[in-house]
């Protein structure tokens, strides 16, 4: 038995646009700091990867 799994349906379409989440700036990083509560540091830890 695994300890997780992962499964789901995949769909795919020709017309279909895919994304990627692009870096963020310093002002959204302390808008989002603001909005959730935490301190800038605990913040930018936390979005480290989008920085």
């Amino acid at each position: 038995m695994p300890a997780a799994a992962v499964s789901g349906f995949y769909f795919a379409h020709p017309e279909s646009h895919y994304f990627a989440i692009s870096k963020i700036g310093r002002d959204q990083l302390e808008d989002w700091a603001r909005r959730t509560g935490m301190d800038i540091d605990e913040a930018a830890r936390w979005l480290a990867p989008l920085l």
